[in-house]
């Protein structure tokens, strides 16, 4: 998976976002209850793990996403970029300040060892 290179660079820290909902307009927030804060090493691992996350074709479910990261540099003003992810289609929303319009629809196989690894980290990160 791609992810945005001046981003990833910036990233000071990881808010961790169990979704409820969807947005209800294009760009906005995916709704949910932050679940954790990742810094300083934790923020290099799952940026490192996400970017290993292999490529697939799309799958149909209707994009019903559970998790999404969003990255914040230093000041943490607006998030350079949140990513919402659907472990049963496959496929990574991303939108925010740093996303190119290439990046902001990708698709990962889910059920590989990296994109496991990362459904882990999300679900442990939960109370």
């Amino acid at each position: 998976m791609h992810l945005p290179d001046r981003a990833v660079a910036a990233t000071a820290l990881i808010e961790v976002v169990r979704i409820s909902a969807l947005p209800t307009e294009r760009g906005a927030r995916y709704p949910g209850e932050v679940v954790a804060h990742w810094a300083g090493h934790e923020v290099a691992d799952a940026l490192t793990l996400i970017e290993t996350l292999p490529g697939s074709k799309q799958h149909r479910c209707g994009f019903s996403p559970g998790w999404s990261i969003r990255a914040y540099e230093e000041s943490l003003d607006l998030a350079l970029f949140e990513a919402a992810f659907c472990f049963r289609c496959h496929e990574v929303r991303m939108h925010g300040t740093a996303v190119p319009p290439a990046l902001t629809t990708q698709f990962f196989d889910a059920d590989t060892t990296p994109a496991r690894a990362l459904l882990t980290l999300f679900r442990t990160a939960a109370p």
